[in-house]
């Protein structure tokens, strides 16, 4: 078993988006995205099977996909796509998200 304390990796890159590593397996990997306000995940896919989950965490925003087409997301919010769908996350207020790529990529 593997305990992660989320609260120890709440740090924010002041010009946009900090990327934490929190596990990476054969099975899947999982992230740790802190977004200042106003900072963009970019809308992108990947040209592979399997899917991914967003949760949010802490903050508001809107997770983003094709066309920029926008859903309002808040803490606890969880998104669930394929991985070839395209996706992305627009930080409203201070965001961070947790994202869960099976497999991993």
């Amino acid at each position: 078993m593997k305990k992660i304390a989320l609260d120890e990796v709440r740090e924010f890159n002041p010009l946009g988006m900090k990327s934490i590593v929190l596990h990476d397996s054969e099975y899947f990997k999982i992230l740790n995205f802190n977004l200042v306000a106003g900072a963009l995940f970019p809308v992108h896919s990947h040209d592979l099977e399997g899917q991914l989950s967003i949760l949010v965490i802490e903050g508001e925003g809107e997770f983003l996909g094709d066309d920029n087409a926008a859903i309002p997301a808040k803490q606890g919010d969880m998104l669930i796509s394929d991985i070839a769908e395209p996706h992305g996350v627009q930080a409203k207020t201070d965001m961070r998200i947790v994202v869960t790529i099976a497999p991993p990529i």
